[in-house]
Parts: C-alpha cells; sequence; structure tokens
C-alpha cells in the first residue's frame, strides 16, 4: 500500500502533550481523521497558536511522525469527554514557520488566503508538499534517513 501524507491542525501546547504520550488526538477527538491514516502514513502537524484558546500565534510546523500501528482507540479524559486517539512514533525535528514556505506548498493554492486549507483540521497532502515540509523539520542529515525511504 502507497504512503500517505497528512496535516494535523493542533496548538503547539496540545501537541507536545501529544509527542510526549506517542500520539494524537483531532479535531476535538473524532475519530474519523484518524481513521483515514494506514501504518506507516506520515503526519506533520500545523500549530496556528501556542495554546488552543489562546490569542500567541505559532504558525508552524511542530511535529512529524508515522502511525505505529492501525489502532484508533477512544481514551478517557473526563467524564464528559473521551476522544479518539491513534499512536503515532514522533522524530526529533525542529519547528519550522509556514511563512517562508508558503509560495512553494502546492496544497496551499490561494497564497494571500493561506489558512484556508488548514480550517477542517486534518487535510492530505502530496508526497512533494511533505517532502519540503520535512526537510526543513527534520534538516539534511534526519531528512535523508526519514524521507528517502
Amino acid at each position: 500500500m502507497k504512503q500517505r501524507y497528512f496535516i494535523a491542525v493542533v496548538s503547539k501546547e496540545h501537541t507536545q502533550r501529544g509527542v510526549n504520550g506517542g500520539f494524537m488526538q483531532v479535531c476535538h477527538g473524532k475519530k474519523g481523521p484518524l481513521k483515514r491514516m494506514s501504518l506507516n502514513d506520515w503526519l506533520i502537524v500545523y500549530s496556528p497558536a501556542e495554546k488552543m484558546k489562546g490569542s500567541e500565534k505559532c504558525m508552524a510546523f511542530t511535529a512529524i511522525g508515522q502511525a505505529s500501528d492501525e489502532l484508533v482507540y477512544a481514551h478517557k479524559m473526563s467524564e464528559d469527554f473521551i476522544p479518539f486517539r491513534r499512536n503515532i512514533t514522533f522524530y526529533s525535528c525542529q519547528q519550522t514557520s509556514i511563512l517562508p514556505l508558503i509560495d512553494q506548498l502546492d496544497f496551499i493554492q490561494n497564497k494571500v488566503q493561506w489558512g484556508y486549507p488548514f480550517r477542517f483540521g486534518f487535510l492530505e497532502i502530496q508526497e512533494n508538499d511533505f517532502r519540503l515540509i520535512a526537510s526543513q523539520m527534520l534538516g539534511e542529515n534526519g531528512s535523508k534517513d526519514f524521507v528517502n525511504y
């Protein structure tokens, strides 16, 4: 099966929780987006803000990893919030601003209103866009290990 490439839109604070725990949760805990992924598919996290309800902007890619297995599972965070998660193997990377990449990214068709593709919180991108972002996040050495598979 061909590998696919996705972007999740998650605050930097929540992304770090996922990286630390080896999981990703998207779109307020919905199951559907995570089910689109298969084992070894790639995930890049774009963080528009530092915190979910905060006003401090981040506007950067903050994590990169691969689906570790085929499981999408419920995780009880409180009595009334049981979101779905997926296990992700995250790789060491550097936070990368989206701003210098906008003109080069094909999934951003309108370069003026560049935030539009992120509105649904989870999107599939093409390999060329993934490679561009990953090369910036992983650097020369890391991108050879992870992107030139």
